[in-house]
């Protein structure tokens, strides 16, 4: 009897501990899967805020296995991060140039960089403005007391908008009356609030906001072409998971994301 009631205990004492053991199976194999997820870093021009982020959950659905972290600003500050060496993964730049100079420093390789949108410029107001500008010449007028433009130095809309206004030999007139803004984002808010009477941004930047309207559309061949490439930074540790990402924003469906935002693709 007392044997028996030891065979019975120790069959207990196994069954506990196969149920233990197999409990610890389990918890293996859910944690394995959350620490293999991705993380990418994308470093984006500011433009690009709204679509992305619109496209960002499309994408993460399809690829559960990849999460998106975006860091948005001008390009050029993005591009100064990346050659400092910044933990970015892929980079969207508002400017030519900007992505040019990383490839010259092997920083980002040419065969994993593409052209992926085009964008126009154009002069903005206020929405409730009186004495709306229609041509460069306006920007004159004594009625025009701020404008607001991107730092040509750091931010491609700044860059096209001084091509501009040099083009039509005013560069030098008005700039008592710029003001100089570390992004297109800001030029925005400068006339939104009416700290600023005119400034130049993207169409896409128009678009998003009623609280201003366009004066008019710059002639495109007053400034050299507002392309938007895409490239995957050289050093990143997640090459593969970088293409698919960029293999999606070139998609038909991404692509029309960025088109009713009011971007172009190229031919």
């Amino acid at each position: 009897m007392r044997f028996a009631i030891i065979l019975i205990l120790m069959f207990g004492l196994l069954i506990t501990a196969c149920g233990k053991s197999e409990e610890a199976t389990v918890n293996s194999t859910v944690e394995p899967t959350e620490q293999n997820t991705i993380t990418l870093t994308v470093s984006a021009a500011a433009s690009l805020k709204d679509s992305l982020e619109e496209l960002t959950p499309i994408f993460e659905d399809l690829n559960p296995s990849i999460k998106l972290v975006y860091n948005f600003g001008a390009s050029g500050s993005l591009q100064k991060q990346i050659e400092q060496g910044a933990p970015v993964d892929l980079f969207l730049s508002a400017g030519k140039k900007q992505m040019d100079a990383l490839i010259d420093k092997k920083l980002v390789l040419a065969d994993q960089s593409i052209s992926l949108l085009l964008n126009s410029l154009v002069l903005i107001v206020k929405s409730d403005a009186e004495g709306i500008p229609d041509q460069l010449e306006n920007l004159k007028d004594v009625a025009i007391h701020n404008i607001a433009v991107g730092e040509p130095e750091v931010v491609p809309a700044g860059t096209y908008a001084r091509e501009t206004l040099e083009s039509e030999g005013l560069w030098e007139e008005l700039q008592p009356k710029m003001v100089f803004t570390k992004d297109v984002s800001q030029v925005l808010t400068y006339v939104e609030s009416g700290n600023a009477d005119a400034g130049f941004v993207y169409l896409t930047d128009a678009l998003l906001s009623d609280k201003v309207k366009m004066a008019f559309q710059i002639d495109a061949s007053k400034h050299k072409s507002i392309l938007y490439p895409a490239g995957i930074i050289a050093e990143t540790k997640h090459n593969g998971e970088a293409e698919q990402l960029l293999q999606f924003l070139q998609s038909k469906e991404a692509q029309d994301v960025f088109v009713k935002y009011g971007f172009t693709i190229p031919e």
